[in-house]
This record gives C-alpha cells, structure tokens and sequence, in this order.
C-alpha cells in the first residue's frame, strides 16, 4: 500500500513537514497550497527537496469553488486552474484535488456540472495534468461521492475523476458499499481520516476534530475493502485537520500517523479475508504478526522521589518487599500475582508516574515484532549474565512497555532479588487495571498504540466533571480481560491545579477486610464526604450495616445489572495513587459515577497540603 499524507495534517514549514513524512517512512505527500504560499522556497527547489528525501508529491490542493457557475465565472476559473497547472509541472505533481462548490454554484444541474468539468479536464490535457473531484459533506449542491462519480462519468474526460474522503463519506451517514460500482481508472486519489462520533455541524467536525485512522470510531476497514475491490492502488493518504497535531512536534505526528496506515492495512487485510471479491485487488495489504492476549500483567513500574512514602503504603496494603535487583537500581513489592517495581525518577521519567508495564505472552519476540512494524521505538535495557530477557518498546508518552515469556508461577525474573519478607496471607490477587494520565498531545496517538502495538479494543470515551474541567477519558481492553488500560486526558490549561488521574488499581477478595487491615497497619485512605454516602443510600437503598462500613473505611461503591464494585484509594504521591478495586460477580465498569467525587477529593487534598492544613 502507498503511503501519502497532507502537509496539512503536520506543524511547522513545509521543509520541516517534508522532513517529518521522510523520517516517519512516507511513500509521498499531499502539499496543501498555504504551505506552498508560505514557503521561501521555489517550487523547483520543493520539488528538488522532496526526490532528495525520496518522497513523491502526489497532490496540490485545494482547487475551490469551480463548477455549477454561469459563463463568466467560468471563464475565470479556467484561467485560475491554468496557473495552478502551470505551478504543478513546476512542482512536479500530476493530481490536482478540485472540491466540490461550496459558495459560488448557482445550478445543482448535475449535466451543467459534467460539462464544464469536461472543460477543465481540456485544460488539464494541455498541462498533462489530472483533476480528482471530491464531494464535500457541505457542498452546496454535491455533497456526496455517488453525485460526484455520475458528474465524472457524465463529463467522460480521461483527465477528470474522483477522490474519495473517509471523512466526506462517513460523516455524513453514507454507504460506502456504492464505491465497489467505480471504476479503479476514475479513482484518481483517496484520502483517509478517522472522527470520533460528534453532534456538531460537519464543517467544524471536519476542520477540527478530525483523526488518524484507529484513534476515532469511523469503521474504516470496511471502507477501504470496498476500495481494495475495485482495484484501485493510488496512494492511500491521510488528510487530517486537528487543532492538537498543529501544535505538536511534526515527526512525533507523522509517526503516529504512518502507525495508524499500517494499523489500517492490517484491519483492510482482515476485513478482506482470504478472498478480495469482485475485481481483482491490486492493492497489496499486509496483515500484522498475530499475538494473542497477554496471560498476564507482568509487572508495573513507579517512578518517584518519593520511595519512601510509596514503600509505606505498599507494606500498609500487605505488599512485601523483595529488596533492591541484584545490578539494576529498582526494587520490587509483590503482593499475589501484583507486583510492582519501583524505582528513582530517571531522564525520562522526571516526575512520579507510571514508568512502564510488563507483559507476560506466548512469544515476546513475535510482540515485538508487532511493535516495530507499528514504528514503536525500542527500549534498549542491559542484562547480566543470566537474567531473563525483557524486550520492550516505548509508548508515545514516554512510558514503557516490555515483553516477557508466559508460563510458571511467577517470571522469572523475580528471581532476580531476594526471597520476601514474611507477611500476613494475601489479600490483593493482582493487577486490576492500569491508568495512565496524557498529555494533551499525545492522547489520540496513546489510544492507538495500545490498540495497535497491543491489539486492544477501545470502549467508548466519556468525559468526567473534575474540580478543574472535564476530564476525558477511555478505556481500552484485551480480549480476554487480563490488559485494562485506562487513558485520561486533563484539562488544558488545568496543570497546576489538576491531580492527574494516573495509579494503579490492585485487584482484592475482600475490599472491606483490606481496607480494615490496612487501617490497623497506619493506613489513611483518601477521605470520601459524608454527603457521598448519604447520596448512596438514597441511590441504591444499601443495606444499613454495609453502608456504615463503606462509611467507615471511605469505600467507595457502584453497581450495575451484573453485579457491584466495592473500591477505595490512597492519598496521591505526587502525581501517582493507588486505587484497590473489588469485582463482584459480573461487574466490569470502573465506578464512572464516583469518578468526579474521587477527583474532587483528590483535588482537595491537594489543596490542604500545599495549605500545610493537616488533611
């Protein structure tokens, strides 16, 4: 599959654009025409630039507002298109992107249209160009891609056809299945882009909340299998307009976005099968190394300049300690199958957080063989004589996530330090789930390398009212429910204030014994209001005697159709807390209802402590 994206889509000049579609591995680039109009550079010297990084230009775009007019504008927008040919023999790219009108048509008259797009494509022959013609969803009068494909069939002109846009398409509530009725050879480009689902006017939608595919909600396999079977094999661009990818580092948003197209080839090939259907498909789509869920959650690692304080409340929690790695400057608590290291915050995980998570599979090397077909950079990691091999790669926050092989009642690793010390029987069996606070520019490409690099499956996102804003948030899934990772997404602009919603959730029998045998060892969990438990009781009439002990103990507690959710947490370590969870019988939320209520506290917590008020 070739590879394109619009310069659009990425910050920065046009030569730092170039340069980032290079380093992320793309086949070519769109250039849109105020990269162009901005750029010091001719476009001789562009076109130079762009064969010197191997890339191919394979769009100029956009041409605007051409058909539909009376004879005069249309004599003025022949000329426009001239000059714009003339540029593109000068840049060296033979696809002209023309969209559907918007502001000037005064016909929808679709032979009115036809016929002076046959007069473009005359134009375009001088010029050994070509025209791609793409319904816009706000068109005035063409809005969807089947009115466009019967205007290029009616103007009938080898140098008129189609582009087809996902987002055009999809946004609008448009089959996508008519696609397979076009003829490959009037295909001249397709765009791809994802969206969450919005209620908002399809301009705004489409200027800013558009997504690389895989980071949204649009079924974009079944879309490009339509594609696959007309034969088509042009480019495969991404065209992104996103007000975040704007203002973030150009080659870390042109590796996501070359990861989403390799994500999406793997999706195309799995939609298709083994048969392609119809027409013969052309397009090459290579499905990902296969890995199967992990068997289980390795181990996770905290990073802080607080070791102190979070070695407390694991041994209050009845974690025990193993001691300091033999060559390695961590250390290592485990309490069950849970296990955490913890270790001094580094280079790359200056403040408290979650540094990285392992993974126990069935083949680590085939996982990262996964990873780094998906452009996931490698951790490199230093082995002594005899330790087990941990391969791993790094996530586009910066945290970690490394492999290691399945089997036995523990890693072997853990050999690695000394025996435990002695402790009372455990009540935490594991890990639960894994919350990983985002910056606001690497929230999208954090739910695609999960979903990709790890084959998880994304819930639906909802958003949490917290003291500072609203807090988004999704969750994402292995199939067999060993992997729950939680992506949360603060408030611009909240960073002083918010507590980053980043911890460890620990899985426990018994949320009331824990919560009781950690009290009797020291431990203050994180104080829940009374109104909370007053509310309770009116929400589900609990049962009295369970209620004054979720009172009591500050556990908090939810529960749906399949059952019920007994949890509470501890103060937050800087910007890192731990959260022990009780699943009884079915239940598989996470308490979203209690969400705003553990972030308010949490947010006043923090305020007394900065106050040196005794919390």
């Amino acid at each position: 599959m070739r590879t394109s994206i619009a310069t659009v889509c990425l910050s920065g000049t046009l030569d730092e654009k170039l340069l980032a579609a290079h380093a992320a591995g793309f086949d070519g680039v769109e250039i849109f025409e105020p990269d162009l109009v901005a750029s010091p550079d001719s476009p001789e010297a562009i076109r130079g630039r762009a064969a010197e990084l191997g890339l191919s230009l394979d769009l100029y775009q956009p041409f605007r507002d051409f058909e539909g007019v009376g004879p005069e504008l249309l004599e003025q927008n022949l000329h426009r298109a001239a000059a714009k040919f003339a540029l593109m023999n000068r840049l060296g790219i033979e696809t002209m992107l023309l969209c559907s009108n918007v502001a000037t048509a005064r016909s929808g008259d679709e032979q009115l249209a036809a016929a002076q797009l046959r007069l473009l494509g005359g134009v375009a022959e001088q010029f050994g160009v070509r025209v791609a013609y793409e319904a816009l969803a706000w068109g005035r009068f063409v809005d969807s891609y089947e009115a466009a494909a019967r205007i290029v069939r009616l103007a009938d002109h080898p140098r008129i056809g189609l582009c087809l846009d996902s987002f055009h398409i999809l946004s609008k509530g448009h089959n996508p299945e008519a696609i397979e009725t076009i003829a490959a050879d009037r295909i001249f480009f397709v765009q791809m882009a994802d969206a969450p689902l919005l209620s908002l006017d399809v301009l705004s939608w489409s200027r800013h909340h558009r997504l690389f595919p895989g980071e949204g909600a649009f079924d974009l396999a079944t879309f490009m299998g339509h594609l696959v079977r007309t034969g088509y094999d042009g480019p495969v661009s991404l065209e992104v307009f996103n007000d975040t990818f704007r203002q973030s580092d150009p080659i870390a948003t042109a590796v996501d976005a070359r990861r989403s197209l390799r994500w999406l080839e793997h999706e195309t090939a799995a939609a298709l099968g083994t048969r392609a259907g119809g027409r013969a498909a052309r397009m090459s789509t290579e499905a990902l190394p296969e890995v199967d869920p992990p068997a289980d959650i390795n181990y996770v690692e905290l990073r802080t300049g607080e070791l102190a304080e979070l070695r407390r409340l694991l041994a209050q929690l009845g974690f025990r300690s193993h001691g300091e790695h033999r060559t390695k400057d961590v250390e290592l608590w485990t309490q069950g199958a849970a296990r955490v290291v913890l270790g001094a915050p580094d280079s790359a995980h200056a403040q408290p957080t979650v540094a990285g998570v392992g993974l126990s599979v069935a083949d680590p090397a085939l996982a990262a063989r996964r990873a780094r077909e998906l452009f996931s950079p490698e951790v490199p990691r230093e082995e002594a004589a005899g330790e087990e091999t941990l391969v791993g790669v790094r996530a586009p926050d910066g945290s970690e996530v490394f492999f290691g092989v399945a089997g036995g009642a523990e890693p072997k690793w853990v050999g690695e330090f000394r025996p435990p010390d002695a402790a009372d029987a455990a009540l935490i069996d594991r890990v639960d789930h894994v919350n990983l606070a985002q910056p606001w520019q690497h929230f999208d490409a954090a739910v695609l390398f999960f979903r990709s690099v790890l084959d998880l499956s994304a819930e639906a996102t909802i958003e949490v009212a917290a003291p500072v804003g609203l807090v988004r948030s999704q969750v994402l899934h292995s199939s067999n429910g060993v992997l729950r990772i939680a992506l949360n997404l603060v408030p611009s602009g909240a960073a002083e204030d918010a507590i980053l919603p980043q911890h460890i959730a620990f899985a426990t029998r018994d949320a009331l014994a824990l919560a009781r045998t950690a009290r009797e060892r020291g431990f203050q969990p994180l104080d829940i209001p009374a109104n909370y438990y007053d509310d309770l009781e009116a929400r589900y009439q609990i049962d009295p005697d369970l209620l004054a002990e979720l009172r009591e103990l500050n556990v908090m507690y939810d529960r749906d159709e399949s059952g019920e959710f007994l949890h509470f947490y501890t103060h937050p370590v800087g910007t890192v807390f731990l959260e022990i969870v009780e699943r009884r019988e079915g239940y598989a939320g996470y308490g979203a209802l209690n969400a705003p209520i553990r972030l308010a506290a949490q947010y006043q917590h923090r305020r007394n402590t900065s106050r040196g008020v005794d919390a």
